[in-house]
């Protein structure tokens, strides 16, 4: 993969998505060579038409010659558990184009608008060799906010309808959003929908970063222009205030508290049973509860230790 293989990168992307034992390995190796490109977060409730967004935020990344890499988050397919790959049809455009890689991800049940392997996959990325990664969330709801711990920069993609509005104020959007784009701009209440927005910003305390809201038409490709230059302002403003710094730091440390805690949940599960058999029988059984059995394993250093360390 680090000498360019696309093939090997997309091996090893199925590896994150599969969760494979060597996988914090894999990218322990690898970090070394990353630490170089951006993450871009589009993201938005379903129908805003964020997939073609992304498509033409792409094209004008490619003509300043930018190596760009996307990670299209799908739903899950109820057939297969895969990705339905809606996103990957409406971005051919630039399938063929070696210096654009594009990877469909499932959500595979999981909440948050992003796949678990989302930041695994953006760390390939990274260390391939892209200097941008665009990053689409499925269409999230009110809770669905992971996209801020990946992304340094967050675009949210509405729709004029009303409704929008108050999708916004109950998901929490508002709050991590950096450039706002009110997309399909050609429909009725645009602008109606502009100004709400701006007004509820102006809500907000005073902050540094002043967020625009813009009106975009991405299936006639207009408005882009103005959005990929918001965007290049907002990666200006937090490099130099040092946020981007502060906020990658934060995001370093989730991540150790992450793989370890899916390291050590992996470990435990796969011991369990027979470590302490007679326990998950009882709980099994209903004999005894689920949090008084955790109690004791964790009131036994030595055979938590065993199931850590696989030495029992």
């Amino acid at each position: 993969m680090l000498a360019g293989d696309r093939v090997a990168l997309a091996k090893l992307m199925s590896r994150a998505e599969n969760e494979t034992q060597d996988l914090a390995a894999i990218l322990a190796r690898l970090a070394p060579h990353g630490g170089r490109s951006y993450a871009i977060g589009i993201t938005g409730p379903p129908g805003a038409g964020k997939s073609t967004l992304v498509d033409r935020v792409v094209g004008r990344l490619r003509a300043a010659g930018g190596k760009i890499g996307v990670v299209a988050v799908d739903p899950s397919s109820p057939f297969s558990g895969g990705a339905v790959l809606g996103d990957r049809i409406r971005m051919q455009t630039h399938c063929l184009d070696p210096e654009v890689f594009i990877r469909s991800v499932s959500t595979r049940g999981r909440r948050g608008g992003l796949a678990r392997a989302t930041r695994q996959i953006a760390r390939l990325l990274d260390a391939f060799g892209k200097d941008t990664i665009l990053i689409e969330t499925v269409g999230v709801g009110q809770t669905e906010l992971d996209i801020m711990e990946v992304a340094q920069t967050v675009v949210v993609v509405l729709v004029p309808e009303a409704g929008d509005t108050i999708q916004v104020m109950k998901a929490g959007l508002l709050e991590i959003a950096h450039v706002f784009v009110v997309n399909k701009a050609d429909r009725d209440g645009a602008l109606r929908m502009k100004a709400e927005l701006e007004q509820m910003l102006q809500l907000r305390p005073p902050a540094a970063w002043t967020v625009p809201v813009l009106l975009t038409e991405a299936h006639r490709d207009r408005g882009i222009d103005e959005l990929v230059a918001a965007i290049a302002a907002h990666r200006g403003h937090v490099t130099t205030d040092g946020s981007a710094q502060r906020a990658a730091a934060e995001h370093r440390v989730r991540e150790f508290l992450d793989v370890l805690g899916a390291t050590l949940a992996g470990r435990i599960e796969a011991r369990i049973g027979g470590a302490y058999a007679a326990l998950v029988a009882r709980v099994r059984e209903g004999t005894q509860d689920p949090y008084a059995a955790a109690l004791e394993v964790l009131g036994d250093p030595d055979g938590l230790r065993r199931l850590v360390d696989g030495s029992g």
